[in-house]
């Protein structure tokens, strides 16, 4: 055998493999290990998000925006109707005619007047709202988890639920209530034709020559005692008419009928609590110049509204109320369980490629 000189002998090349035995884990004919999936760099966020209470809470603040946006025209038309007294020539107006006299002296911006206040308002205390009911439901009244609770025990669930809410929020909503009306359309209900300050300046000028932070929380308790019935109804009605209009083999009903339900239980717990709702908003203005509201306190409100303006005094409004309920409550659960299940359905779950 004869040695070519000046050559090293070198190691023998292996085979390369044949198109056939190549796989997609092999790189020019060389196995290369099994890929890892890569960590989810937000598998924590979605662990915490899924969280029940957590999910209701980002939920319950969606549900509230949404519902309220849909429903702004009828909700400022309803606090321009509470706030008159009898006599006054815009009491007369249907719901029709204040709506149009609303839209040919303000515009489409007369129909959103207060509303941007009113999300600020309403997206931490429907949050706060359908959390701490859930919160409530798991710690307290739960004996153990998924427990179907009787009706009675899911109205005193809310009824805390939604004292809890009011208490957090209600500054932003006595604001709201100012701003609704500030720019109205019925001039009786303007002391003067200036502008008025935005929410914060009006937080701070309430606090200043009102009384401090008392001032930010009149009208208090009859607001306690309406909300309380109010969404403990809401969510015992809603909770036993979905319960009804889910058939047998199924987990939920369709969004129909969650529409429904929730129309029912709005239109129910609004019925019973709306006189509540006149004396906060009258409680709320009870200082504002030109008003013509003192009232001594709830009982006294009572019995000078129903002697100047009969008991249709303590209904004042509730066309336009009950008008916005569908709407208002069916798109509110609608919009809570959609982005409720969404939510928790972002929890992690162990991938088997990785082991």
């Amino acid at each position: 055998m004869s040695v070519v000189k000046g050559s090293q002998l070198q190691p023998p090349s292996p085979a390369p493999l044949s198109p056939q035995m190549q796989s997609p884990n092999t790189t020019g004919g060389f196995a290369r290990p099994p890929a890892v999936a890569a960590p989810d760099q937000f598998a924590g966020f979605k662990e915490k998000i899924s969280q029940p209470v957590i999910a209701a809470f980002c939920a319950g603040g969606v549900a509230g925006a949404v519902s309220r946006t849909v429903v702004s025209p009828l909700e400022r038309l309803k606090i321009l109707l509470q706030i008159q007294s009898a006599g006054r020539d815009a009491y007369k107006l249907s719901v029709g005619q204040a709506l149009g006299k609303m839209w040919k002296e303000e515009g489409w911006k007369g129909f959103m007047r207060g509303n941007g206040t009113n999300c600020i308002r309403i997206v931490p205390y429907s949050a706060v709202q359908f959390s701490s009911y859930n919160f409530y439901k798991r710690n307290i009244f739960e004996s153990y988890p998924g427990q179907d609770l009787a009706p009675f025990t899911r109205l005193i669930c809310g009824g805390i639920a939604g004292i809890t809410s009011v208490f957090l929020t209600y500054p932003l909503d006595i604001v709201r209530t100012r701003l609704s009306i500030q720019t109205a359309s019925f001039a009786e209900l303007r002391s003067k034709p200036v502008h008025m300050p935005g929410m914060w300046a009006t937080l701070v000028q309430m606090y200043k020559t009102e009384g401090g932070l008392a001032a930010l929380y009149r009208g208090i308790v009859p607001t306690v005692a309406g909300v309380a019935p109010y969404v403990g109804l809401n969510f015992m009605v809603y909770e036993s008419v979905r319960k009804y209009l889910t058939y047998d083999g199924e987990q939920n009903p369709s969004a129909s009928r969650k529409l429904l339900a929730g129309a029912i239980s709005g239109a129910v717990a609004q019925t019973f609590t709306y006189p509540f709702d006149v004396l906060r908003r009258r409680f709320q203005i009870n200082t504002m110049s030109g008003m013509g509201y003192q009232y001594k306190g709830v009982f006294d409100a009572i019995r000078v509204i129903i002697g100047q303006e009969g008991i249709r005094g303590l209904y004042k409004g509730i066309v336009p109320n009950l008008l916005k309920v569908a709407p208002s409550m069916a798109s509110s659960w609608l919009s809570f369980e959609m982005t409720r299940d969404f939510l928790t359905g972002l929890k992690p779950e162990v991938s088997q490629q990785a082991l």
